[in-house]
């Protein structure tokens, strides 16, 4: 639509006045000439002569008025031009020239001209700029120059800036805003893993291969497999703002054969700014709850195809949940946590070295089922040694109260099928758990360690009820990099792990214990080509509900399995 003054009413009203004053200010100057010519000037004309000077000094007030509305109305003006026009406006603003000519005669077709001329102007908004100048002691009117208009768009509530208010427009696009706008420099990666599993070996008198981690093993249908298919969408909106939107298009949707690789949400968060220096931020939306190192860290970036169980179930399942948490990094520290991800050294990214947050504590893909919001709290500090290694050390904890879903199965293998309780409802039961981190980042030599203890809920060994239980457990994680010239990036590593307690993310919370031996090699061999290697030996729980009479659920397996996965970088 087009916006300038000349396609509004009074638009057209304010250009009728000021051509109206220019023809008055025109039939003036023959009559003031000749006045001046005759020399004398008879009693009638003079007075005629004085109301007409009277009357142009009343319009040349109407200009003045005319010109402070063409400042405060203008829809289309530059503020770099606002005190040039001004001071423009005072300097030649409308004069009348006292008489210094006598006339003794005028004719009377000018004076009948003069006394029908109209005296009154309309204001208008978006008119011209008038100035009137001072010529030969005649008064004349003039149009100045108009403002030219900048590139600013006003919406229709906030045409001037009297209310303190800026547009949303304006707001997004600031008049010295230089470059590209941020939905044109937005960011887009992603990566995927395909992996090929197979359990080697277990005991068949026993429960069946499975794994917290991995929903491909279980000891019948096992071949290749998407574990993930991820897109990052991430933007820096403004010096206060970055937005982050990643979704996973592998994930299940339940346990039948037909019901995978659907698209699922797993970030969608804004960091939000206080100063440009992004020491201290609010990070709100769905994002990932800042407990555990290895939690932080991207499955990108680890290099054991799956996060340790003892510290993962603690976050469970995938790590994230609503909330809003703040974040405190000074910014050497944010340029070292950068470097320890850049650089291809694992790091986990930057959670602040300062973390505090409340979050809805059912997990990221579960809806929020009681009132009582989870509190977490994390400090970490990275640090490098004189040698330049760097070591990074951390504690972390949360609380809260936890729903755990129910279902129906037959208890330790009995004829009757029942519910456990202490599950559903809206009240939840205690989850707890602390934490602490030591990392050696790997150059070439690196350890990873990780512990925690607390309580959450856990099916009783009666397998009748989910009851608050202790639980406690950790891994170690020692590696070695070999940083070659012609193959690409080798790191051999092996994991030992342990957990006992609950897992209560899963249906009836089963409580078990599990100790795990992995051994394994990443080989990156482009930085978009990955190739990882794992075998593992597991003596564990399996947490799927076995609805049979005479089957105990949750019953413990015993057995090997190797796995290959490549990874796909984007």
């Amino acid at each position: 639509m087009d916006t300038s003054p000349a396609s509004t009413p009074r638009g057209h009203g304010a250009r009728a006045a000021l051509a109206l004053l220019t023809l008055w200010s025109t039939l003036a100057v023959p009559v003031d000439a000749l006045a001046r010519k005759a020399g004398s000037v008879p009693p009638e004309v003079q007075s005629q002569l004085d109301e007409m000077r009277k009357l142009i000094e009343r319009q040349n007030e109407v200009i003045g008025d005319l010109k402070e509305q063409l400042q405060r109305q203008s829809v289309m003006r530059s503020p770099e031009k606002e005190s040039a026009t001004a001071a423009a406006g005072k300097s030649t603003g409308a004069e009348v020239a006292p008489a210094t000519a006598a006339t003794k005669e005028a004719k009377p077709a000018a004076e009948s001209a003069v006394a029908s001329q109209p005296a009154k102007s309309e204001p208008a908004a978006g008119a011209s700029a008038v100035a009137a100048a001072s010529q030969g002691g005649v008064t004349r009117v003039a149009d100045a120059a108009v403002p030219a208009p900048d590139a600013r768009l006003y919406d229709s509530m906030h045409r001037t800036d009297q209310y303190g208010l800026k547009s949303l427009w304006d707001s997004l696009h600031p008049q010295d805003h230089k470059g590209k706008p941020w939905y044109e420099k937005m960011s887009l990666r992603g990566y995927s893993q395909i992996r090929f599993d197979r359990s080697i070996q277990w005991d068949h008198d026993e429960a069946d291969p499975w794994m917290f981690g991995d929903r491909f093993i279980n000891g019948h249908a096992e071949n290749f497999g998407i574990r993930r298919a991820r897109l990052i969408f991430s933007a820096d909106v403004s010096d206060h703002l970055f937005v982050y939107i990643q979704p996973d298009f592998a994930a299940s949707i339940s346990s039948t054969s037909n019901a995978t690789y659907f698209a699922q949400l797993r970030d969608l968060y804004g960091d939000v700014y206080i100063d440009k220096t992004k020491i201290h931020r609010f990070r709100v939306g769905l994002s990932k709850v800042p407990y555990g190192w290895e939690n932080m860290q991207s499955s990108q970036n680890r290099v054991p195809l799956d996060r340790a169980v003892s510290i993962n179930t603690g976050v469970s399942p995938n790590e994230r949940d609503l909330g809003v948490f703040y974040y405190f990094t000074p910014v050497a520290k944010q340029k070292l946590l950068k470097e320890l991800v850049d650089g291809g050294l694992k790091g986990s990214g930057n959670y602040g070295i300062l973390g505090f947050g409340v979050y809805d504590g059912q997990g990221g893909s579960q809806i929020e089922l009681n009132q009582n919001v989870h509190v977490v709290a994390r400090a970490t500090w990275p640090f490098q040694l004189a040698s330049g290694q760097v070591v990074e050390a951390s504690v972390q904890g949360y609380t809260g109260k936890y729903v755990v879903s129910g279902g129906q199965f037959y208890p330790n293998g009995g004829t009757d099928q029942a519910t456990p309780a202490g599950t559903g409802g809206d009240k939840g039961l205690t989850d707890r758990r602390v934490a602490g981190s030591f990392i050696w980042y790997p150059q070439p030599f690196g350890l990873e360690t990780e512990w925690n203890w607390g309580e959450g809920p856990g099916l009783n060994n009666l397998q009748t009820e989910v009851e608050v239980r202790s639980l406690w457990g950790g891994y170690v994680l020692p590696s070695y990099r070999f940083d070659t010239d012609r193959f690409g990036i080798i790191t051999a590593y092996g994991r030992y792990q342990y957990y006992k307690g609950g897992y209560r993310s899963l249906t009836n919370a089963p409580y078990g214990s599990s100790t795990e031996w992995d051994m394994g090699v990443e080989w990156q061999i482009l930085r978009e080509l990955e190739l990882t290697g794992e075998y593992g030996i597991v003596n564990g729980i399996n947490g799927t509900t076995i609805n049979k009479s005479g089957q105990t659920s949750y019953r413990d397996w015993n057995g090997q399995i190797f796995r290959l996965q490549v990874q796909l970088n984007y």
